[in-house]
């Protein structure tokens, strides 16, 4: 098997990275027109995915059309493996191989309400990207949009093309944030039935709660938690 067919599964659509969706090619192309390189390009979608889709670690549905990269782009948020798979679409849309990694991390900055239904700070499953880039896979995690990450005094992860881009171990305080516990492996496609029944059997209180979160509720819990007092308005 040559190189270009090695590549092959990193560029095509699948059902979850429906990079040929009209919606997709339109978002893809918009974010790139101007931009030459394909490094320049990949950094310009890595930067749109992490801002524009808010982060929403409640919202799961037992319905696989819900973790599309379509769907995820028309519902402006999704928890980590949702804006991965957002990426990894728009990234082949510009003919970029993309693919996505996987491991369970320990996330010491989550919120109060979050931490009891998980029961835990293990989060399984959590999602990356991986880039073809200059000859070598590049790591990209757009899970954590800027402004959540002021919220949390956590600065927001940056891409350039070159370095992997997975977490920060400490925050801004130098306190531990993210420490990666377990490798799950490398996909050509989101491996949803896998993901989904382990989310059920670790945490099933969020499917049961949380279908019709509201996808701002996130977010104005981390700025009230980091600043007791301060009013938070709803459109947060």
């Amino acid at each position: 098997m040559n190189q270009q067919s090695n590549f092959d599964v990193y560029l095509k659509p699948t059902f979850f990275i429906d990079s040929d969706s009209p919606t997709i090619q339109e978002y893809s192309r918009d974010i790139c027109r101007g931009v030459k390189s394909r490094q320049d390009k990949a950094i310009a979608l890595y930067y749109r995915v992490r801002d524009d889709i808010r982060y929403d670690p409640y919202h799961f549905e037992d319905n696989q059309n819900f973790i599309r990269a379509s769907a995820v782009l028309k519902r402006k948020a999704g928890y980590c493996v949702a804006k991965a798979v957002l990426l990894a679409a728009v990234a082949r849309a510009q003919s970029i191989p993309a693919r996505l990694g996987f491991a369970d991390v320990r996330n010491h900055l989550v919120t109060k309400r979050l931490r009891d239904m998980m029961d835990t700070d293990l989060f399984i499953y959590h999602g990356y990207v991986e880039l073809y880039l200059a000859g070598q896979w590049v790591k990209a995690t757009p899970a954590f949009n800027g402004s959540l990450c002021s919220h949390f005094n956590v600065k927001p992860l940056e891409f350039d093309g070159i370095h992997d881009s997975i977490f920060h171990e400490f925050d801004t305080l130098g306190q531990r944030h993210m420490e990666y516990v377990n490798d799950r492996g490398i996909h050509a496609d989101l491996p949803f039935d896998k993901i989904h029944a382990a989310f059920k059997k670790y945490y099933p209180r969020i499917f049961e709660i949380n279908r019709h979160q509201d996808p701002k509720a996130f977010t104005r819990e981390a700025l009230t938690e980091n600043a007791p007092g301060k009013d938070v308005s709803p459109e947060i």
